[in-house]
């Protein structure tokens, strides 16, 4: 009995060091792959005091008083566009802005601000990224100062994990960039 168990052992051992022959490495570390269709941007125009480029992918939703979501079904993705007449109120319009981005504070682990400027349009406002698990990826303003105001934030419709999110936290940024830049107000 003793030697039957000395073989089986011999021979278990035996077929453990056979099957592993080969180099043994750990999986390489590796991001999700998703490839999202090149943007091509086209002219949004409607009843309303503003124009920009929008991605074809986007799709609009009207709201009154020339808000409108712009709905990325294919991220699960939305950007929500507020317009607001000034009227001697760009200050508190401003303050209310950067109040409701610095709310993210709490889930965002960085938020960047970035300063757009485009004197030809009359174009000036501010872009703000957030990094983490924030319920919004980003928020803008832009403004000629006197008559216009056109905020806007990044929301995805499932709960925020960044990573998970960053590929199409990206996308979304590139067409928010080209919006502003290509916008105009309408008088």
């Amino acid at each position: 009995m003793k030697i039957l168990n000395y073989i089986s052992i011999i021979l278990v051992l035996s077929l453990l060091f056979i099957s592993c022959e080969g180099e043994v490495l750990p999986k390489p570390k590796a991001f999700l792959r998703l490839e999202y269709p090149k943007a091509t941007y086209a002219k949004v125009q409607m009843d309303c005091p503003y124009t920009f480029e929008k991605n074809e992918l986007a799709v609009i939703q009207p709201k009154k008083d020339c808000w409108m979501n712009l709905d990325y079904p294919l991220l699960n993705g939305t950007v929500h566009l507020s317009y607001i007449p000034v009227e001697n109120n760009l200050e508190k319009l401003v303050e209310d802005i950067q109040k409701l981005t610095y709310e993210h504070a709490v889930k965002a682990d960085a938020i960047e601000p970035t300063v757009y400027e485009n004197k030809e349009q009359g174009v000036y406002g501010m872009v703000y990224e957030v990094e983490g698990n924030a319920a919004s990826q980003a928020q803008f303003y832009v403004t000629d100062s006197t008559k216009h105001f056109l905020t806007g934030s990044l929301y995805f419709n499932v709960k925020p994990n960044y990573d998970s999110i960053y590929p199409a936290v990206n996308y979304i940024k590139k067409d928010i960039r080209m919006m502003i830049e290509s916008l105009k107000w309408e008088d």
